[in-house]
């Protein structure tokens, strides 16, 4: 990554660019590929070193990644894909696995206790840093937590995380297709449009995204997703770095690169 200096900054930020919705082979919907070595691979040859692993609602393969990726230059943030109560996805990510880890105690208890079917939903593999198979995880994770959007808001600010509405442009499972809105009395810091728009037609086609700051990702469950397009300028792959880069202050900023939009 370069150090940049920002006028009116006194300390070099540096440029981060981030993947900030990846799943592993623990999501049943991700190919084989998505392990943790061939996620950091692919990566380091995008020129991605900073990535979030959001898998939907389970969290054993996240610290693998991150084992996969020390030594590589790249940061592997601790994240979950949630989806609550009005089957919205949410991106709820944190610098420290043991809050991801709190957070997560806090919402199995509120997941049905459903049986995955593997041959309708697909695979659900836990694996070690090179990929290798521990064990499947058996309960179904494509599943609706007891947990309205407001609630696991507020858990998610109370840890110190950071909480983005994922894809909210799609029908499947966005916030715009469910609630019709973004919730005016939640300080959301950033909503994330998918790969398949542009970030100026997604405000003209949704004027409900004024005035929040827009990621965008490839929500990658398979190699030839990652966009690397968030480009953020930052002193560290921290989550207060990230809300003031998402926020624009401090000197801190976020700039989409452009996306092959598919």
């Amino acid at each position: 990554m370069s150090d940049l200096v920002n006028e009116g900054v006194q300390s070099p930020l540096k440029l981060f660019i981030a993947e900030l919705h990846v799943h592993t082979v623990l999501s049943p919907c991700a190919e084989v590929e998505m392990i943790p070595p061939l996620i950091i691979q692919e990566a380091q040859e995008k020129g991605i070193n900073l990535l979030a692993i959001t898998d939907h609602n389970a969290i054993a393969n996240v610290a693998a990644v991150q084992k996969a990726a020390e030594g590589s230059g790249i940061t592997v943030l601790a994240g979950i894909e949630l989806q609550t109560r009005e089957e919205v996805h949410s991106l709820c990510i944190f610098d420290q696995l043991d809050r991801l880890t709190n957070f997560y105690n806090q919402i199995t208890p509120l997941m049905p206790p459903l049986a995955n079917q593997p041959d309708h939903f697909g695979e659900q593999f836990v694996v070690d840093e090179t990929g290798d198979f521990i064990r499947r995880e058996d309960r179904l994770l494509l599943t609706s937590a007891d947990l309205s959007l407001d609630d696991a808001f507020r858990m998610v600010e109370g840890l110190g995380g950071l909480f983005i509405p994922a894809h909210v442009d799609r029908k499947a499972f966005g916030l715009l297709q469910n609630l019709g809105l973004v919730p005016p009395d939640l300080a959301i810091p950033a909503l994330e449009v998918s790969r398949h728009v542009n970030i100026e037609a997604a405000y003209q086609s949704f004027p409900q995204l004024r005035g929040y700051p827009l990621i965008q990702s490839g929500d990658v469950h398979r190699l030839e997703e990652f966009l690397g397009v968030n480009e953020f300028y930052m002193q560290d792959a921290t989550i207060a770095e990230l809300k003031l880069a998402l926020a624009h202050q401090q000197g801190r900023r976020l700039k989409i690169a452009p996306a092959p939009y598919r």
